[in-house]
């Protein structure tokens, strides 16, 4: 199942109008159906001193608010976080910039709902990078604690923006942006990738097989990131792109990003579950 739900979006976009040879301007997808994230968009939450950034969730390109993420959001509300989660770029799929400004305006709901300072976030693939656009771009190195990236595109992928890719183009701006050496990657890593007070936390699998290679997710070292991959700690979790939300050893390393000063610690050790 894991393998096959890649070509499964692609039978869907198909059937809603998306097919390769016929797209002149971008298609509205289906939107969520589904809801809210377990524990999610409780907009009474409040803070705590223990627990004083909120954590926003950022879905990946065809994604949205809730699919895969169920756990991953469970498990931070489990632990006192107030946990919020957005649709956005018609499903991720739309120019990047113009979703950073859907998360910068998201951002500022949040805040202003929960009164806090600053919000820590956690993506899944483009909802990984995107945020550094928002942090480098929109003024929101000001507003973000933690930046936490589950398979994040942050310098692309070498299996998209082709000639022969279906997706590139009107039908999926983002996709094209997010290949390797795009002209979106080469601005938004130019200079520090890192850049204000947030800290970075980069979390993939060798499994990968959307960004490609699996280390194009990292970033620059420095004192204010973190770069592993699941499987260097626990060998046998077979998580790859899609599934990586799910897998228990990449929540473990969200959860010790989010719950200690810095980025996740390099020398944790996750128990490993499967």
């Amino acid at each position: 199942m894991r393998r096959l739900l890649p070509a499964l979006l692609v039978s869907l976009l198909a059937v809603v109008g998306l097919s390769a040879s016929a797209r002149a301007a971008v298609v509205p997808l289906p939107t969520n159906p589904f809801g809210n994230p377990t524990g999610a968009n409780d907009w009474s939450c409040r803070p705590t001193a223990e627990r004083p950034e909120p954590v926003v969730i950022v879905h990946g390109t065809f994604g949205d608010k809730k699919s895969l993420l169920d756990d991953l959001s469970s498990a931070m509300v489990a632990e006192g976080f107030c946990v919020y989660s957005l649709d956005y770029g018609n499903r991720g799929t739309g120019e990047i910039a113009a979703s950073a400004q859907q998360l910068k305006d998201f951002v500022t709901k949040v805040l202003d709902a929960t009164g806090a300072a600053k919000v820590s976030m956690v993506g899944h693939s483009q909802g990984g990078m995107m945020p550094r656009y928002y942090i480098k771009f929109l003024g929101g190195r000001q507003h973000v604690d933690d930046l936490v990236g589950l398979s994040p595109s942050n310098h692309g992928t070498s299996i998209v923006g082709g000639p022969n890719d279906p997706w590139a183009g009107a039908t999926c701006p983002a996709c094209t942006e997010q290949a390797a050496g795009s002209p979106f990657l080469t601005k938004l890593n130019a200079g520090d990738e890192t850049p204000g007070d947030v800290s970075y936390t980069q979390i993939s699998t060798k499994y990968d097989e959307v960004v490609v290679p699996y280390t194009s997710a990292f970033l620059a070292a420095g004192p204010r990131t973190t770069n592993v991959t699941i499987q260097d700690s626990c060998p046998d979790d077979s998580a790859e792109h899609v599934f990586i939300p799910m897998s228990r050893t990449a929540i473990q390393w969200v959860l010790n990003a989010l719950e200690r000063p810095g980025p996740a610690d390099p020398a944790f050790t996750p128990a490993c579950a499967y």
